[in-house]
C-alpha cells in the first residue's frame, strides 16, 4: 500500500472515531460519563499519546447494550413491561402528571397498590387508573 492510499485508508477510518467530548455529545452525556464507561470497560476506546478515541462503532453497540432500567428482568421476564400493563414509579408518575414522591407516598398509605418484584415498585395500569378516578380526580368538598 502506498503513502496515499494508506492516508485515504486513515481518512475514511478517521471519520468514524470520534472523541471522548464529541462521544458524550452523541450520547447526550458528560464527558466523565463517556470516560467511566471507558475506564469500566464497557465502551472500547483506544489512546494514542494523548488522547482517547472511539469508533462510531463500538458507540452504537455501546449505547444498545448500556444499562436501562426499563430492561430490568425479574424472574425472566421484564419488570416495566406497558403490553402487560405494568410500570415503574416514575412511569406512573410522567403519566400522570405527579411527582414520584407523591406516587411513593400513595403506595406507603395505601391509597395506590403496588407489588415489589426485587428491588423494584410495580403498578398495574389498572391500579393507576383506579388512584387517578378515587384521588386525583376528586374535586375538594366545600363545607
Amino acid at each position: 500500500m502506498n503513502s496515499e492510499t494508506w492516508s485515504q485508508a486513515q481518512g475514511q477510518d478517521s471519520a468514524k472515531v470520534v472523541s471522548i467530548t464529541e462521544a458524550a455529545r452523541i450520547n447526550n452525556v458528560t464527558r466523565q460519563a463517556i470516560y467511566v464507561a471507558i475506564k469500566q470497560k464497557k465502551l472500547k476506546a483506544t489512546k494514542d499519546a494523548t488522547r482517547w478515541t472511539i469508533h462510531l462503532d463500538d458507540l452504537e453497540e455501546y449505547r444498545n447494550n448500556k444499562y436501562s432500567r426499563t430492561k430490568s428482568m425479574f424472574d425472566g421476564e421484564l419488570l416495566f413491561d406497558s403490553r402487560k400493563g405494568f410500570y415503574s414509579v416514575n412511569q406512573a408518575a410522567k403519566m400522570l402528571g405527579v411527582p414520584a414522591q407523591k406516587i411513593y407516598y400513595a403506595t406507603r398509605v395505601g391509597l395506590l397498590k403496588a407489588h415489589r418484584k426485587g428491588a423494584a415498585w410495580v403498578i398495574h395500569t389498572d391500579d393507576i387508573k383506579l388512584y387517578q378516578d378515587n384521588y386525583l380526580n376528586q374535586r375538594p368538598k366545600v363545607g
